[in-house]
This record gives structure tokens, sequence and C-alpha cells, in this order.
């Protein structure tokens, strides 16, 4: 069977949502645990995730090339400390490849929804190319991969060119344009030192100014990567010793945001190198501690503030009229392209509209009052559903693969207690392990920067909760997720249509585990 064809109504014991980091570690680990009976259902035409989508110019990545990959695959090969989309896309079609994950991948097959069969005991998941069922679904959709335009009034009527920075057009050609970049987040910053010397006039509407560092990037060396192919224990330790400095950093994050104080003043130093202007230094400096909103890294985006091309505009977009922008202070500015840089839906995923539970109410539905889930991976309600970058697993200064994977390790040993149980049967997270677990970590959560370091970031949601960020260590979130502890969770078992009653019986005796359907639909302690 090819990579496009589609068996309608065809039976998997996983179908995996996304082909990003998570859908392929997640493809990759259910083959190291035998299981090989699964789908990747992709909508776009190619692996990659937000690293496919996001191609604007100048997109690099903010963590270490060695810490952003996989542990179980090393790329001796990076390029650059901090690697480039183009380099990170390829090694994703190469982790595809290298472990023969192509047979599993549905191409164009967009989930419209998911239902779950209480009878049967399995979703029923409806994509554009059909209908297919599957024991356990896995959602790697990711919080980076629905972008976020603001209603702005008039826009529609805007006559020039409008695109987001996570759908870039390159049939525009932005040379000799007056463009407008909306934001100043991690894609805005990247974008303005990029395009800034082709426009004729850029103008920045900036709502909240960054806090910004420098990168510290550079080529990484022939003789670093010969040594890393040669000696692949290197490769580990370069990983490791990047990963530590992280771990230690955390608690500055986490339980002492005023030692982050020290690293604010270098921010400032930071800025005053290249914006001499004391006027366009209030606008560009941050009035909340660094750290409440994610800390950005660049050598050119200060810099190009200062060009002659460049106005900053110290307030967001209000209103459009006709070419027109019109800041909320009053400000206004002509412009041929408006580039939004605002970000993704990540606390209303578009996902959980699409999935319908055990008590027919979307996850969306259960989530109106903010993500809630157990080990950030599943969801009361929602048997044998399971999320990769689920609620609080987000990271502010470490790398969102340490995270995943360690969520992996959760989903495999789900799958060995779903195998170990037998028969037909799913796992349902108990609503009290839930509110356990979310009281535990909101908890910790009140002294982090996060929390209380007076911004207002997309780490939280509509309630003001922070239902994104981790507030622990990478140690710590894999130690939690290590293994499925089966008390968390209600065991519920499909009928059986004939049943002999000592045959059942011997089989209770036997294994200590009732035998699928011996009470109808069964639910376990």
């Amino acid at each position: 069977m090819t990579e496009q064809e589609h068996v309608p109504h065809e039976h998997v014991r996983v179908a995996v949502i996304g082909s990003g980091f998570g859908g392929l570690g997640a493809a990759v680990r259910l083959r190291k645990e035998g299981v090989t009976d699964f789908v990747v259902l992709e909508r776009a035409d190619s692996v990659g995730g937000t690293w496919r989508d996001n191609s604007y110019p100048g997109c690099a990545c903010d963590v270490p090339s060695h810490l952003y990959s996989f542990s179980f695959a090393p790329n001796p090969d990076w390029p650059r400390a901090f690697s480039g989309q183009e380099h990170i896309r390829a090694y994703l079609e190469h982790v595809t490849d290298v472990f023969g994950l192509r047979p599993h991948l549905r191409f164009g097959a967009e989930v419209h929804r998911t239902r779950w069969d209480g009878e049967r005991l399995r979703w029923e998941v409806e994509t554009s190319c059909g209908t297919l069922t599957a024991d356990v679904v896995v959602s790697a959709t990711g919080p980076l991969s629905d972008p976020k335009i603001p209603a702005v009034p008039g826009i529609k009527d805007f006559p020039g060119e409008i695109f987001h920075s996570a759908r870039w057009n390159h049939d525009y050609d932005l040379r000799g344009k007056r463009v407008a970049v909306v934001g100043t987040g991690a894609s805005a910053i990247q974008i303005v030192p990029a395009v800034q010397p082709d426009v004729a006039r850029l103008t920045l509407f900036q709502r909240t100014p960054p806090w910004v560092l420098p990168r510290a990037d550079r080529a990484i060396s022939g003789a670093e990567r010969r040594l890393h192919r040669r000696l692949p224990f290197t490769t580990r330790l370069r990983r490791g010793a990047l990963w530590g400095i992280r771990e230690l950093q955390v608690q500055a994050f986490t339980k002492h945001p005023g030692q982050l104080g020290l690293i604010e003043r270098f921010a400032r130093r930071n800025m005053a190198k290249s914006v001499k202007d004391p006027a366009l230094r209030a606008k560009l400096t941050p009035d909340y501690r660094i750290g409440c909103k994610r800390i950005l890294l660049s050598n050119t985006y200060y810099p190009a503030l200062v060009c002659p091309n460049v106005e900053v505009v110290a307030s967001g977009l209000s209103e459009v009229r006709g070419s027109t922008l019109v800041a909320a202070d009053g400000t206004t500015a002509e412009a041929d392209a408006i580039v939004f840089g605002t970000g993704f839906h990540v606390t209303d995923l578009p996902i959980a509209n699409r999935v319908v539970g055990a008590d027919g109410r979307t996850l969306a539905e259960s989530w109106k009052d903010g993500m809630r889930s157990l080990r950030g991976a599943t969801a009361s309600g929602f048997p044998n559903w399971m999320t990769i970058i689920g609620p609080n697993t987000g990271l502010g200064n470490s790398s969102m693969i340490l995270m995943i994977e360690s969520q992996l390790n959760y989903l495999a040993d789900y799958l060995r207690k779903l195998d170990a149980l037998g028969g037909r049967v799913a796992l349902d997270p108990r609503a009290d392990a839930v509110d356990a677990w979310n009281t535990k970590v909101q908890e910790r959560m009140k002294r982090t920067v996060w929390n209380t370091g007076g911004c207002d970031s997309w780490y939280l949601d509509a309630n003001g909760r922070n239902t994104t960020v981790w507030p622990g260590t990478t140690s710590e979130f894999r130690a939690a997720t290590r293994r499925v502890d089966l008390g968390e969770y209600e065991v519920l078992r499909a009928p059986r249509p004939t049943a002999h009653p000592l045959t059942d019986t011997a089989a209770t005796a036997a294994t200590g585990v009732p035998a699928p359907g011996t009470a109808g639909t069964e639910v376990e302690a």
C-alpha cells in the first residue's frame, strides 16, 4: 500500500495525528515497542510539523541543535550551533527514512472528527481521506500548528497582501514594498532583520516589547563534525552538557524569579550596544520581569530597528482603513503588505473541537474552563486518548524534545498496560486523579516567573491560568511519566457475546485479571 492510499473503515491499533517531532517520535517508539499496526495521519503533503509550516525568512531554532533533536537519533552533522528551519526539516525527513516510517504515513489526511465508541471501546476517526477506527489515538498536532490572526476592524478591506508568519507567501515579493510586521514574538524578531534590507519601509507594531539576549550562534566546524561521526559518545557528551546547564537554570524560573535580575541587566546592556537613541530604548524596554514572557535570542534584531527605513510603533494594531494602519495610540502608517507574527492557538487547541468523548462532549467543551490533563497526556472522559505536548508540558528555557521523549515513555507503558490487561480494554483517567495532578501543578506554578513576572503571555489562558508551562525540571517530568499508574485510571472492558462461568472463574484465578466482558461493560478500580 502506498503512502497516499487509504482503506475506508480499516482498523488499526494506534492512530497518530500529526507528523512533527511528536508524531514522528511516537511512530519510532511504537515500532521499537513492536507495534506496527499504526498510521500517522498528516493533513499536509510532507512531514515536519511546525518546521514544515514555518518557512519565513530567517526562521531558525532558539534551542541548540544537539539538544533540539531526538536522543535516539543523534545528528553529528548539524551545521550550526542553532540550526535553521531547512536543516531541522531535513533532519525530520532523515528520521522518517532511517526508522522506516513512510509506510505508516497518510498525507492529505486531515482529521475532521474523532468519536469514542463506548460499545466497541475504540475511536472512530473521520479524515479527509475516509474513516478508520483505532484502539488508541495519539494527538501530536502540537500547540504551534494553527496560526492566530487577530480580528482587526477593517482588515478584510485592506487592498494589499496579508499573511501569517507560519503561512508565508513566497510568491509575494516584499522588495521595495511598505511592510508592516504585527507582533514582537520569536518569529517577528527573526523576520524583521531578514526582510529589513530589502523593503522600502518597515513598520513594527509592538504591543509588548520582548527581552532579547545575544544568540551564541556559530558554524560547527568540519573537525567537530568528524569527531562526532567517529566518536558518537562525544555527541552525547555535548548534548548532556547543554541539557545540564539548562537544568541548573530552572530554579530561577520556577522558585526564585528574583535571581533573574542579573540576566535582566545583561539584556539591557545588550540593547544599549545597538540602540543609542534614549527614546527608542524606552520603547523597547519591557516593564516586566525577564522570563515572564519567552526570552528571545537575536544578534540582528536591535541593529535592524535602528535602520532609517524602520519605525517602531509602541502600540498594537487596532484598525485598518484601506492601506492605512492605525495603532491603538493613534499612530498611522501606510502599508502594501501586513505580516502577522501573532502566535498560535495554544490554550484553545483547534483539535479539541474535533474530539468527542465518552459523554458526547468535545474535548474543547470539557476544557472550557481551561486545559486539564493527567501528567500532560490523558484527559478524563476520553479513554485511550493521549496528547503529546499536552497541558503544562511546555518549557521556558530548554528543549521540548526532552518533554516529548518523556511522554513517549508514558505512551509505551500505557500500551504495555493495555496488553497486560488483555482483551478489548481501555483506560480512562479518574477525575480525582486529574484534579490532584493539576492542583499540584498549579500550586507549584504560583511562585514561578510566568505567574509572578507581571506580564500577559501566551502561556496564560482566557482565565489567566497557566495551562502551558511545566513548573519544574525535565528530570522531574521524566520521573513523573516513566510509568502509568493504574490506580489513576478506570479500566473499561467491552462486553463479550458469550461467557462460560467456569471458564471465566478459572481465567480470573489464573491471571488475577477478570476475563474480558465477564460483567458486561465493566469498570474496575
